[in-house]
């Protein structure tokens, strides 16, 4: 049996980002882009929340979490999703302001997200769009995540791959998701199905019939 990308480690972190709703332009159009244009922000809250190993098991430990100021309009639909509105973000850092501490915050642990792919482009897209890295370059790359929706593929086959399916599947609460979404809110309910499927916890717990 293969090992499990969290064996052996003592620190995991979950994590979950909020963008302005826009497309990610592509690597062609950024090179094609006038010299000079600064690309607009993508990331506009982050939220971070740390696992420590317990034995066997997991528990919650610090979380870090902050919102960006994108310098950039948002998708109507987006402001639907997460009710985050640009007022919300006038007196927000901007990325290359939070930069440092998210790197600490991480540190060198294997990170855990839902669909992945998502914060693995939009980080790479800020540290580039900061100066940090050259477009392009994978400041973070897909061997650094541990993928909650690929994991519910492999305990759940042919099940929907939402997070909100998979906390209804594991039998998580997620009513505080259905006015809005939140960047730690999201990495929480991430690091609560992560542990339930790592450990092979998938069935209801303390459920009560009347």
């Amino acid at each position: 049996m293969s090992m499990q990308p969290w064996e052996g480690r003592d620190r995991l972190v979950a994590i979950d980002i909020e963008t302005t709703g826009r497309r990610l332009p592509s690597l062609q159009d950024i090179r094609k882009a006038p010299k000079g244009l600064r690309q607009p922000g993508i990331i506009i809250e982050i939220g971070c929340l740390e696992l420590l190993r317990e034995g066997d098991a997991w528990r919650k430990a610090r979380s870090w979490e902050t919102r960006v100021n994108p310098d950039a309009p948002l998708h109507p639909d987006a402001i639907k999703v997460h009710g985050i509105k640009p007022a919300d973000l006038k007196a927000a850092p901007r990325f290359p302001e939070v930069a440092d501490t998210l790197l600490a915050f991480l540190g060198e642990d294997r990170l855990v997200a839902h669909a992945y792919e998502n914060e693995m482009d939009f980080l790479n897209y800020e540290f580039a769009r900061c100066g940090r890295a050259a477009w392009g370059a994978d400041t973070f790359s897909a061997d650094r995540f541990i993928c909650t929706k690929e994991m519910s593929h492999e305990v759940f086959p042919g099940a929907s791959g939402s997070l909100d399916a998979l906390c209804d599947r594991l039998w998580l609460d997620r009513s505080d998701r259905f006015a809005h979404h939140g960047a730690l809110l999201d990495a929480d309910l991430t690091a609560d199905a992560f542990v339930k499927m790592a450990l092979g916890d998938t069935g209801p717990r303390d459920a009560v019939y009347e």
